[in-house]
């Protein structure tokens, strides 16, 4: 056994700790938060715990080679083509399109020698992970990799460590089978083969775990003795009761009213700009009922918190245009001197966030295909006077919110503008016993169990 070697490992693309140059030639730290963070804080200090991440810019960079960093956590210096290639070429722009089939396939996807390219890129970035778990891991440590980043670490991990339990969680939605053979045969073969060097596989609903299973039929003839699970993470209700009642988002929430003005309901959205959260349709359903029931005309004010997400890739820059561009357009045609009839922010802002959940009348929740969406279960959790949610059937969250929410099919504009009518039509007392009720299913499973759920299979 390695001296001091890890009992618990966990392995993601990012870490629980960023840097940032601070000028003089130092770096300052910025933890972050989620389920892995509070999973790993709930194992006490009886097991030696290691989280390893990729230094993801030049501050993280900088940390590593100064020898700066934070007990429990291993940052990884990897060459930044290489990360740029697996992260960019095909984490995001392959795997990620692929599980939330979002390709325009009359054009995409193409598989050539720069895909090739990139996916060798995308091997040595996980041969990377697996090459330092296996140096830190004790002799039969728990090992929970997360996420389409790290898909091929499971199988390189076993090559090198057979006594190791290891689990691979997917938070993304998984691909059906006559979509995912969209990919080359022998990429297809190798990812899926990477993810059942696995013991347990875990999946955020038992649709994307099914869907798994199936392409592993199709593909290789089964899944071998691997296991999967479903663990629906869910909200965590004490962190965000808390939160959402500190200075900053009552600042927040005055500014919000300012701009919705007085007497208005309010249709809220919260996302990063990211192509399947479908924000696009959410505006022009927003049109669509201020046009076919000009009664809301002057009052409603629909919040669109729409936050900037992978402005390096170009398809994602033009999407973010297009959702101010639609917005504007929508002022244009229907504002008055005294009402703005969508209030836009493209700037993340997570108090603004939570001042948003407090004060919406409806929560707008249409992705065209999503793992879960936290937002589904967040907004129940910290509305002030109850919220109807209207959700699209094709998030994860569906599975567990679907009986209490307004189901919406994330294509159909004119369902989507009826839905948000509906929405605020619903009688106060209907909207929080469903508010209720929605609370009750958002946090059923919480982060910190949410993770020891995962954990502990691997450790009995």
């Amino acid at each position: 056994m390695v001296h001091d070697a890890a009992q618990i490992l966990v392995a993601s693309n990012r870490g629980p700790v960023s840097y940032t140059p601070t000028g003089d030639g130092g770096v300052e730290a910025r933890r972050g938060g989620g389920g892995v963070v509070s999973g790993l804080s709930a194992i006490g200090s009886d097991a030696r715990s290691l989280w390893v991440c990729a230094a993801l810019g030049e501050g993280d960079r900088h940390a590593v080679r100064q020898g700066v960093g934070e007990d429990g956590v291993r940052m990884l210096d990897i060459d930044p083509e290489v990360h740029a290639a697996a992260y960019n070429g095909i984490a995001n722009s392959v795997l990620w399109f692929l599980h939330h089939m979002l390709y325009q396939t009359p054009l995409e996807p193409v598989f050539d020698r720069d895909f090739e390219r990139q996916w060798e890129a995308y091997r040595s970035y996980n041969r990377a992970f697996a090459e330092a778990l296996a140096a830190e891991a004790a002799d039969g440590a728990a090992v929970l990799v997360q996420d389409y980043h790290l898909a091929l670490v499971p199988g390189m991990l076993r090559e090198r460590r057979p006594d190791l339990r290891i689990g691979h969680f997917s938070h993304t939605p998984w691909a059906p089978p006559e979509y995912f053979r969209m990919l080359p045969d022998a990429i297809a073969g190798e990812l899926l083969r990477g993810m059942l060097g696995a013991d347990r596989l875990g999946f955020l609903t038992r649709r994307w775990a099914d869907a798994f299973t199936a392409c592993c039929a199709q593909q290789l003839g089964g899944t071998d003795a691997a296991v999967t699970a479903v663990h629906a993470l869910g909200a965590d209700a004490e962190f965000l009761r808390e939160r959402s009642r500190r200075p900053d988002v009552e600042e927040r929430m005055a500014e919000l009213r300012e701009a919705v003005g007085p007497g208005r309901r309010t249709i809220v959205r919260v996302d990063r700009t990211e192509l399947s959260k479908n924000i696009v349709r959410g505006l022009l359903a927003y049109r669509d009922l201020l046009t076919s029931r000009p009664e809301w005309r002057g009052r409603v004010v629909h919040i669109a918190l729409a936050y900037p997400s992978r402005q390096d890739l170009p398809v994602y820059r033009a999407y973010t245009a297009e959702v101010s561009r639609l917005a504007a357009a929508i002022n244009e045609e229907f504002g008055t001197g005294d009402w703005t009839p969508v209030v836009l922010h493209v700037r993340d802002d997570f108090a603004r966030s939570l001042a948003a959940y407090r004060m919406a009348d409806v929560a707008l929740v249409n992705p065209i295909r999503d793992g879960m969406n936290l937002v589904a279960k967040e907004v129940p959790v910290v509305s002030d006077e109850g919220c109807a949610l209207v959700l699209s059937r094709e998030a994860g969250a569906h599975e567990e919110l679907g009986e209490f929410a307004i189901t919406v099919n994330p294509y159909d504009v004119t369902a989507t503008a009826e839905a948000l009518h509906r929405g605020l039509m619903m009688p106060a007392a209907e909207r929080a016993e469903r508010t209720k009720h929605l609370g009750a299913a958002s946090t059923a499973l919480p982060p910190r169990r949410w993770f020891l759920d995962q954990l502990e299979p691997l450790r009995s």
